[in-house]
């Protein structure tokens, strides 16, 4: 089999696997080093800061076509407009209205107003105000008066499930995997000679010896390798 137009094909043990993870798991531990300091800085870019959760409910007494009509209503920008001038936020309608989700629970006239915030106490104040703004908001849209709060928000001081830790480990196993990934296609494009092996399955030929490498005030040496030679006798007559 010529090397050249086929690469000989690798056989892989235990042994010679081991060797090469040993051999480049420096690059294995470099890779990693980088996916993960890429995952926390992502992290840290995209504010992983604890966030909290506060809820109010609304009842809408209207026909599924209206309720729906109304809660694209709640994110308005009219409504988002009115809610940061009351409570003076900082803040654009666009970045509130990523904060502000509208649901409706099912097979109910019942409307969920959800705000997340990194402030429990502000998540709480968002969620009410813009319910109320939106209740005085109705009677200009729609012909409607059945609108109204079943429930307030209240402050919730236990954070939402924080995706930083995930996201951290995720980064840590594709960059353990990548490197290890990286290395076996190094050793697969390297073409080498490592092994004695390697030359016998080249040359199509049994090997006699090797010479060592030449070491300072040291004279090279000639190695014959270790093997079993099988020798055939036959009884030779004489007449």
């Amino acid at each position: 089999m010529n090397q050249f137009d086929n690469n000989v094909a690798k056989e892989f043990d235990l042994r010679s696997l081991s060797k090469l993870i040993k051999k480049r798991l420096w690059l294995v531990i470099l890779i990693t080093v980088v996916f993960t300091g890429a995952g926390w800085t992502y992290t840290e870019l995209n504010n992983m800061s604890p966030k909290y959760e506060a809820s109010t409910n609304v009842i809408i007494d209207a026909e599924a076509e209206y309720r729906n009509t109304l809660q694209v209503v709640i994110k308005d920008i009219t409504v988002l407009e009115t809610v940061i001038r009351e409570l003076g936020l900082d803040k654009s309608t666009e970045t509130l209205a990523k904060q502000v989700r509208v649901e409706s629970l099912e097979d109910t006239q019942v409307v969920k107003i959800s705000v997340v915030d990194t402030n429990p106490e502000s998540a709480a104040d968002i969620a009410n105000t813009t319910a109320k703004v939106f209740i005085k908001k109705v009677p200009s849209v729609l012909d409607i008066n059945g609108v109204s709060v079943l429930s307030e928000a209240k402050v919730n001081s236990k954070p939402m499930q924080n995706n930083k830790i995930k996201i951290l480990l995720a980064a840590f196993l594709l960059g353990a995997v990548t490197g290890m990934g990286l290395i076996f296609i190094m050793d697969y494009f390297d073409s080498t000679i490592k092994t004695e092996r390697e030359i016998e399955q080249l040359l199509g030929a049994q090997l006699l010896g090797s010479v060592s490498k030449k070491q300072k005030g040291k004279i090279i040496s000639w190695k014959k390798p270790k093997r079993e030679l099988n020798f055939r006798s036959e009884t030779i007559g004489i007449r």
